[in-house]
């Protein structure tokens, strides 16, 4: 006998799906960051630090196109090279980008702390562990043989150029739940520090959880946000939880080694009949 669905999942969490850069690896995500900053540099155009993070998430020729229409960009852009950047100049630059990205990958693939025990605990609770990422897959072939050889291993890596179009699209995400053979999408999690990657969870219709410490939200190495002042490193963490939060992520936190505690808060969600 059939019986009529309520469309409220009730079960467990089935599926986490990751970010990688600020999220399980390269603490601060600051490889891509820093290769933004050389690429446009190299047509005579000053991009700061907080340009070059603002598109963060995003497929790396989107996030240099979106960076190229900033107003302030555009107009250095024009003062620089004497006319207006059009596609050409965004594809020779992106050109430029993967050779100079893949160079600096080895460097900043050292695991986040907390990553290891914590893909562990949800291992041991039957969920899987899926990655998404804005690296293409030539990219993404050197950061997972980096992180495997520190004992990272996911069930799933789906990169940007797997599908029709990056976060904060939605693709990615379900190509996860595809590969891991998971549903409904209400039983998945996604995990990011980036904003794009928290909206291409929400309209995969998944639960999210805001990376804010570790991440891009923060931008700095754990050396360096230990030299902050008690007072600015709080001020800055709080703000990111509240950047996440005011994104629609459903929880934000410091750093993946405080996931476990949002599964069981959406858990205890899931139980009550709610879903993201």
């Amino acid at each position: 006998m059939q019986t009529k669905s309520t469309g409220h999942y009730r079960g467990k969490v089935k599926a986490v799906i990751f970010d990688w850069a600020g999220t399980v690896i390269d603490y601060g995500s600051r490889a891509p960051a820093g290769v933004f900053v050389e690429v446009y540099q190299r047509h005579g155009v000053r991009i700061s630090a907080e340009e070059a993070r603002a598109p963060m998430g995003m497929e790396k020729r989107a996030h240099i196109a979106t960076i190229a229409v900033m107003p302030g960009v555009a107009d250095r852009w024009r003062n620089a090279n004497g006319k207006d950047l059009g596609d050409a100049d965004i594809d020779r630059m992106y050109d430029e980008f993967l050779p100079l990205q893949l160079a600096r990958l080895p460097d900043y693939s050292e695991l986040i702390p907390g990553t290891l025990d914590t893909v562990a605990k949800l291992r041991a609770r039957n969920i899987k562990i899926g990655t998404s990422t804005g690296y293409s897959r030539k990219l993404m072939d050197v950061v997972e043989a980096e992180a495997r050889r520190r004992g990272f291993a996911p069930d799933a890596v789906v990169c940007a150029d797997d599908v029709p179009l990056g976060r904060p699209a939605p693709w990615m995400c379900l190509e996860n739940a595809r590969r891991l053979d998971v549903w409904p999408m209400a039983a998945c999690v996604k995990v990011d520090d980036t904003i794009p990657g928290i909206e291409a969870g929400l309209n995969a219709g998944m639960w999210t959880v805001g990376v804010v410490k570790t991440g891009n939200e923060i931008g700095l190495s754990e050396a360096e946000i230990g030299a902050l002042s008690p007072e600015e490193r709080t001020a800055r963490i709080k703000h990111g939880h509240q950047r996440m939060l005011d994104a629609g992520a459903h929880f934000a936190i410091d750093g993946v080694a405080d996931l476990i505690a949002m599964i069981d808060a959406i858990e205890a969600q899931m139980t009550r009949g709610e879903r993201p």
